[in-house]
């Protein structure tokens, strides 16, 4: 129960993040928003679970090594997403992949650094 608790935290505080990023991004299409927020919830929860397993069967090391990976792929996976789905967008959907995860990725970092929630 406690790791749903966990991933569906993570996962709202990812959609927030990224929604927010988004609007800087000048991205406010209702279709565009939506896009977004189900992207994060396919790959939000696969990335949360493996990595969470990851630390516990393999430590720390792995989990980070592991996470570098994932958001790798997701970057990837997510920019092909918005590349076919977006509309009206003026940056790059590969870019703005990038800067939405990082920035729901570190901020999200920073939280559970200072254990916030």
């Amino acid at each position: 129960m406690i790791i749903l608790k966990f991933m569906l935290r993570s996962l709202i505080i990812t959609c927030l993040l990224e929604l927010i990023g988004a609007y800087f991004l000048k991205i406010t299409n209702k279709k565009n928003i939506i896009n977004i927020i189900l992207v994060n919830i396919l790959t939000n929860p696969f990335v949360v679970s493996l990595s969470f397993y990851i630390n516990i069967v393999y430590g720390l090391k792995s989990r980070i090594i592991c996470l570098f990976l994932l958001e790798i792929l997701v970057i990837l996976i997510e920019g092909i997403i918005y590349h076919k789905y977006l509309t009206n967008i003026k940056i790059n959907p590969y870019i703005i992949s990038l800067i939405l995860n990082l920035l729901s990725y570190l901020i999200g970092e920073i939280l559970n650094y200072i254990n916030l929630f």
